[in-house]
């Protein structure tokens, strides 16, 4: 690995949606376990490790299609939007995996709660890093379920613990644009004095 190499997969990350997956080309499980082995090399304070990783995929893709659709329905009340619940219960179909993203908290009493969180973050940039090394698409989400409560206890995470989103894997068929950003000089100040 070279520098001019991080920096090309550094910039060429790119969220790949649903949609631009090429339906029904699984990844392979090995090449899954591979990405999942990088994102638990993610920095995390007191050695924590404080991710908790769930993947679905084959059948278990209905399976979570099913939960997060009727967690949706169930807990949307007046809110309910059946666009919404049609693009739950589709969306997963789409992928080869989808990861669901947990944060088990740290027992270690002088670790802020925010230092789990940006550690799993860590974890999920290892594992888009990974998905573009590998020629795959993913796309972090942290809407549907993520931030239901009684979501929680099927990723085996407790009252302490927070899910964080799910990251879609597949194929891609239609590769998303070039990104943008700002010029860094308007994001980074130097102090050399």
């Amino acid at each position: 690995m070279t520098a001019d190499n991080f920096n090309e997969l550094a910039r060429r990350r790119r969220s790949v949606f649903p949609d631009q997956f090429e339906a029904g080309k699984p990844v392979d499980d090995a090449v899954i376990r591979e990405i999942m082995i990088n994102a638990s090399w993610a920095p995390n304070h007191g050695r924590t490790e404080p991710w908790q990783f769930t993947v679905f995929s084959g059948k278990g893709l209905v399976k979570f299609a099913d939960l997060q659709s009727q967690l949706y329905k169930a807990s949307s009340g007046g809110n309910f939007k059946e666009a919404t619940y049609l693009k739950m219960q589709q969306n997963p179909l789409k992928a080869s995996h989808i990861i669901a993203i947990g944060m088990k908290r740290s027992t270690l009493k002088n670790i802020p709660e925010i230092e789990d969180i940006e550690a799993v973050a860590c974890a999920v940039q290892n594992i888009y890093l990974s998905v573009t090394a590998y020629g795959l698409g993913g796309y972090w989400t942290t809407g549907g379920i993520t931030y239901l409560e009684e979501a929680k206890a099927y990723f085996n995470l407790g009252a302490e613990d927070k899910l964080l989103g799910f990251f879609y894997i597949g194929h891609v068929a239609l590769p998303s644009t070039g990104g943008k950003r700002h010029a860094i000089d308007e994001k980074v100040n130097w102090i050399t004095e």
